[in-house]
């Protein structure tokens, strides 16, 4: 038996589970542009705990989305699950951000998956899965234009998902391209991925794990 601690907080989604062998017990999430990480998550880890009747013994390995995304969300995130790590003295998972979105995808007639997160202007951070969900495309920063994902719409049917979405609906008009723009970054879709990591002792060295920024961090004044 595996019990699994997942913490998305890659994006405004902050987000817990708690899942046996892959099979979610419990999740706490809540999705606002305010970010307010810092001040939940630690109150959602404990809650998702008392709803699964555990204690934060009780867990085997924590299972932190490593990336890209909001560069405070991901410090955040993966801060929290190297301390839990090194207090328990567990192992930590990490599980790229778009993989977990593009497992969201439920079109069994869609050729190519693309998560896409929404960057600044017209940039998305994106990433290409098959039918299989295996990465068949690394994932990069690119600036949208008419010409992008082409290749794959020429292919088949292609589904674009994430808040970055909407920008490709704006600029892509190939008949084979489809759009979701509901779709977050969740900890749910999170346990069967750190679950088979775990199995596969797929696992990272606490001391020097970093978050996959992708992009250098760049301080934005906030608005007035």
């Amino acid at each position: 038996m595996a019990l699994l601690l997942n913490l998305e907080t890659a994006t405004t989604n902050c987000s817990v589970s708690i899942a046996e062998n892959g099979n979610l017990l419990a999740i706490k999430e809540f999705d606002s542009a305010a970010y307010s990480h810092a001040e939940q998550l630690h109150v959602f880890i404990e809650e998702t705990l008392q709803m699964a009747s555990l204690q934060m013994a009780d867990i085997d390995a924590v299972a932190v989305s490593k990336g890209p995304g909001s560069y405070t969300g991901l410090r955040i995130g993966v801060s929290a699950a190297k301390g839990l790590c090194f207090a328990l003295d567990i192992p930590l998972i990490a599980i790229p951000t778009l993989e977990s979105m593009a497992s969201q995808a439920n079109d069994a007639e869609v050729n190519f998956v693309i998560p896409v997160l929404d960057a600044r202007r017209m940039e998305v951070y994106s990433s290409v899965f098959n039918q299989d969900m295996d990465e068949i495309r690394e994932t990069k920063a690119e600036i949208i234009d008419e010409n992008s994902f082409q290749e794959y719409a020429a292919k088949g049917k292609v589904l674009i998902l994430g808040n970055g979405a909407q920008k490709c609906k704006e600029t892509l008009t190939h008949p084979n391209f489809s759009f979701d723009t509901s779709v977050v970054p969740s900890a749910k879709e999170m346990a069967m991925l750190s679950y088979k990591k775990f199995k596969e002792n797929n696992l990272e060295n606490v001391a020097y794990f970093e978050p996959y920024y992708l992009k250098d961090f760049i301080l934005l004044k906030k608005k007035a």
